[in-house]
């Protein structure tokens, strides 16, 4: 693996009609591949699922057909939601390296790895054929990515320590979030001794676009230094973490990161201080203390999901209104597409403030969440 620790993610490419995914636009994606690689670096990370299933076909368009293959890495991803039985593996696995345009892999991820996915991934005997296509030379090293508990990452990694690397979502402000876990996760890679390799190191962008206050203090600190910066340095200061990808959107972010990680330098330990300060500031600004055990649910007479509600809110109020259309579109998606209970059709029986261990005034913040988001 390339000792430059910048990915380039496939999965925020530019587009050329900005309401399809799918509409990619090649021209300046490969003007961004031309500039990263031609600051030494060359590691891309693509899965088939990404851009509307488009991003496997740019990888090919704007890196594979126009630069020698030994001169870049391709990671790809197995992913569970796509199939789901065993006799499918062959056929997806080569439908990947058609769209890619490439003979092997050099890195290859079971994709989103958490408790039911390792369930799936063990039943399909997905993880015998990764290591089957590494004995045949289509793929170089095999890992996953994953999104759940440190107690079910250790599982998989005690479970199948054949497997060579992890991928985490790691950023500040997840670092010591109890939801998320960065912390214990990273830590339960170390301990395993895996190599880490960090997706979301800016949180889906909401770490480049902070609250006033809070990028205040790092303006203060460095006035020429992006507050996207402080995150991604953040993430790649961690011993044992390999990469750190980011997913460009347009060449002035191609900039911006080569400005910092061509000569990359860890976070001093003031450096470090001001981050955790940033986090603890911003985890402040939640305005609802929920820590999402899910008591409140249970015996909810209209199967309002409480917890997901107040992680909406809370978004709002951490990083401004421009979250409300977010945020919105997640609270259709469960009200509408999943069929649950809206928080305006709260009855009031306060069950669930009898359940909560936090004596949150649930149904007081539930009408605060009809207010917005209804």
């Amino acid at each position: 693996m390339n000792s430059k620790k910048l990915g380039f993610g496939l999965m925020r490419l530019p587009l050329t009609d900005p309401n399809d995914t799918r509409k990619i636009d090649y021209k300046t994606a490969s003007e961004m591949v031309d500039r990263y690689m031609e600051a030494g670096f060359n590691y891309f990370d693509t899965a088939a699922p990404y851009h509307g299933g488009k991003s496997e076909e740019a990888l090919r368009e704007c890196v594979v057909k126009r630069y020698p293959r030994d001169s870049f890495t391709i990671t790809d991803k197995l992913t569970f939601f796509m199939i789901s039985e065993a006799d499918q593996l062959e056929d997806f696995f080569e439908s990947q390296l058609e769209r890619c345009g490439t003979e092997y892999f050099d890195y290859y991820l079971l994709h989103a790895m958490n408790k039911d996915y390792l369930e799936q991934a063990e039943r399909m005997g997905a993880f015998d054929f990764v290591q089957k296509k590494k004995a045949e030379g289509k793929i170089r090293h095999i890992g996953f990515s994953f999104h759940d508990s440190p107690e079910v990452l250790d599982e998989i990694l005690t479970r199948h320590p054949e497997m060579e690397l992890v991928q985490l979502q790691l950023n500040y402000a997840d670092w010591d979030n109890p939801d998320v876990q960065s912390r214990a996760c990273y830590e339960t890679a170390v301990r395993h001794g895996k190599p880490v390799l960090v997706m979301e190191p800016v949180k889906g962008g909401l770490l480049a676009s902070l609250p006033e206050d809070i990028e205040a203090m790092f303006k203060e600190k460095e006035p020429e230094m992006s507050t996207a910066s402080w995150a991604v340095r953040f993430a790649a200061s961690h011993p044992g973490v390999a990469m750190v990808l980011s997913g460009m959107s347009n060449p002035e972010q191609v900039e911006d990161n080569l400005s910092y990680m061509e000569d990359f330098k860890p976070l001093s330990e003031d450096e470090q201080k001001l981050v955790h300060d940033a986090a603890d500031l911003l985890a402040s600004k939640a305005s609802i203390a929920c820590t999402g055990c899910r008591y409140c649910v249970d015996d909810c007479p209209k199967k309002i999901p409480i917890p997901e509600f107040f992680k909406m809110m809370n978004n709002v109020s951490q990083y401004g209104p421009s979250r409300i259309a977010p945020m919105n579109n997640k609270y259709r998606h469960q009200t509408e597409n999943l069929g649950l209970g809206k928080a305006s059709d709260c009855i009031h029986c306060r069950q669930c403030e009898q359940h909560c261990p936090q004596h949150l005034p649930i149904t007081e913040y539930l009408e605060q969440t009809a207010e917005i988001f209804e």
